[in-house]
């Protein structure tokens, strides 16, 4: 009997151990803790991203990411949208796509290269008019522009998403023909901003992320709503040949999480609803 006692003690206090594990673990996860997930470890997620995102995807998402699933590499490519679309198209080793247009998107889906079931119309963002920090410049609108005597940077609207919403905005406010003359075509936005900030652009047309990101230019004006009918949509998808589709997809699934988005935001983009 007094074995009986013991033994029967002994599993209660064992089951009260593991409970108590079971509640903690789940407390850690809760706020935020690592994953125990080790399914995906050795798995490496190749992200091919618009270069409006370096910096938040660099300096916060990515490393949250490796915090939670240490043994996932990401390994990310930046540039414009429409170069990383042909790039893709030619065989670049790619997991996951982030453009900043639909228009790169969906040409990739139009050929079979996109997970359609993972396609996420995911952030917004907003064109606006910069010039350099100390500019004494009188500009003051987009219709300025045709006064300008400088170069007037804008991304390239061949292939950089910006420059084709720029080359809208400057079409709808009737000016296109007055200063296509002036444009220095960027490589991406970046290159544009960059312009820009180092004073070889009198102004430039980028995305409202960038201009909060470099502390040498300052916002002139936002393109109106009646300039710029195109929504600045940033869609996310898995691509098809991903050589690693569980982890690209578990990365696509971290970036709509509260956490991801809260960072987003902090980074001057909106949550597209």
């Amino acid at each position: 009997m007094k074995y009986n006692k013991l033994l029967i003690i002994g599993i209660i206090a064992l089951v009260a151990v593991i409970s108590v594990g079971s509640v903690s673990a789940g407390w850690f996860d809760f706020l935020g803790g690592n994953s125990t997930d080790t399914s995906l470890d050795g798995q490496e997620v190749n992200l091919a991203a618009a270069a409006s995102l370096k910096n938040v995807y660099d300096e916060k998402l990515i490393p949250m990411f490796q915090e939670k699933y240490p043994g996932v590499k990401v390994t990310p490519t930046y540039a414009s949208s429409g170069d990383l679309q042909t790039q893709i198209e030619n065989g670049l080793k790619a997991d996951v796509f982030m453009s900043a247009a639909n228009k790169q998107m969906n040409a990739l889906a139009n050929k079979s290269l996109v997970d359609n079931k993972t396609n996420v119309q995911f952030l917004e963002n907003k064109v606006v008019l910069i010039v350099p920090k100390d500019s004494t410049a009188n500009i003051t609108s987009f219709n300025d522009l045709k006064n300008v005597s400088g170069n007037i940077a804008i991304g390239d609207p061949e292939s950089v998403p910006a420059g084709q919403y720029a080359q809208e905005v400057l079409n709808n406010t009737g000016i296109w023909d007055d200063v296509q003359s002036k444009l220095s075509l960027g490589t991406d936005v970046t290159a544009v901003l960059n312009q820009v900030s180092q004073g070889s652009a009198e102004c430039g047309i980028v995305y409202s992320t960038d201009a909060k990101s470099d502390s040498n230019v300052k916002v002139v004006c936002e393109a109106p709503d009646s300039a710029l009918k195109t929504p600045v949509i940033y869609p996310v998808a898995v691509l098809k040949n991903a050589e690693h589709p569980d982890a690209a997809k578990q990365f696509v699934e971290f970036l709509q999480t509260k956490e991801a988005k809260d960072v987003f935001v902090e980074y001057g983009f909106s949550i597209h609803e």
